[in-house]
This record gives C-alpha cells, structure tokens and sequence, in this order.
C-alpha cells in the first residue's frame, strides 16, 4: 500500500471512529424519567419561619413569546413573594427543566433580567452557610432605567448537583453523558425590592437561611444539591 492510499485508509478509520464515538457518547436517556420530581408548588412551603406567602398580588401581562419560550424550555416554574412581620418582601422564583443540553438548558438572570430591560451593574459570588449545608450563589445587583432596583441571589443545579455555571457545568454535563443521561436542572432565584444592595443581600440571606432547612431531605437534594 501505498503512502498516499495509507493516509486516506488512515484518515476514513479515524472519520469512522469518531462517528461511532459521537453515537456512543450521545446520551440518550432522560434522568427525570428516572428520577421524577414533585410539584413545585407542594415541594415549597407557602409559609415557615417568620415568613408567608403574600397572596394578594396584581395580575402580571405577560408577553406571549416570552411565556411560549419559557413554556418550551420549562417543565415546572414557581413565583411567590413572602413577606415577614416587619413588612420586607422577599421573591422566590424557581424554573426547573427536564433537559438540560444547550438548546434547552434553563436561562440565566444575567442573560433574562437584561433581556427585560434590566441593568446588571455588578455580579458576584458568595457563600450561604444553613443549618443543612452552604450554599454557593451568585449575587447580581441589576435595576430598570434606574427607577427599580432587584439584587438578586441564585443557584443553579444539574441533576442532582449545585454549580455555579460555565465550565463547572459543562463538566458535569460530561460526566451525565458518559453515562448516558440527560440531566435536568433548575434556577433558583431570590430577589427584593431595594436601592442598597447590601442590605437586600442580607435579606435574602435570611430568608434562604429559614428556607432551605425546612425542605424535605430529598426535595433539598435536588432543589439546593444539598
């Protein structure tokens, strides 16, 4: 055999073999079905600690090709506002989704607040330490032609694993497909309603602190990937 027919016999086995790679490492089965997860709504408590849903809200106008993309990537989403004796408020929203590849894999606050209309004018990270594990979050400090201001504090899970994105993620998105899943994943957010970002921070401290200790051992699991 020839150089020439030796390189082209060399090259179509490495084509062939990374095409049988490609199908062999492409996962194909769903960890939710597996793995199925409750309710939101009976998952979180509507009231624990000093804190209680507040139910008398206005109707919110959402626009339809918003709520058809969320629908499309969303299997479960959650929004509640609490309020405690002192009168603060607190928002909870939690999007839970049950295929957590690229083009469906749930939709972060510094992508989806600016897409509203929001300013992102800081982000960072921290450390949330509860009775049942620490947390690591992401902070962002975001407000709306400078008339609202929303920090927020959030997490982001895959399977049944806390991470703070970017690489972190795709790696554990690598380790579900040597085995074969998809994982699923949620966003877990907390916001308020405040021109000093440090005291909303430490609201919302508080408030994670009442809350995650009082979920179910499993729904903590893969709520907190605690």
């Amino acid at each position: 055999m020839n150089r020439s027919a030796f390189g082209s016999f060399l090259l179509g086995g490495l084509m062939l073999l990374s095409a049988v790679a490609a199908k062999v490492l492409t996962p194909t089965n769903l960890l939710a079905d597996s793995q199925p997860r409750p309710p939101l709504e009976s998952t979180i408590p509507a009231a624990f600690g000093d804190w209680t849903e507040e139910t008398a809200r206005s109707a919110q106008i959402i626009n339809p090709q918003i709520e058809q993309v969320l629908n499309r990537i969303y299997a479960q989403t959650l929004s509640r506002t609490y309020v405690n004796h002192k009168g603060e408020r607190v928002m909870l929203s939690v999007a839970y989704g049950t295929d957590q590849r690229r083009v469906n894999e749930v939709h972060y606050p510094e992508v989806c607040y600016p897409a509203q209309g929001f300013q992102v004018t800081a982000a960072h990270t921290a450390r949330i330490a509860t009775t049942a594990g620490t947390l690591p979050v992401n902070r962002l400090e975001t407000n709306l032609a400078e008339q609202r201001f929303e920090p927020l504090t959030y997490w982001t899970t895959i399977g049944n694993q806390i991470t703070p994105g970017g690489m972190d993620k795709r790696l554990k998105e690598l380790a579900f497909g040597v085995r074969g899943e998809i994982p699923d994943g949620l966003v877990f957010r907390v916001s308020s309603i405040d021109h000093d970002a440090a005291a909303a921070f430490r609201l919302q401290e508080k408030f994670l602190q009442a809350l995650v200790p009082v979920l179910a051992p499993q729904d903590r699991n893969w709520l907190a990937g605690l």
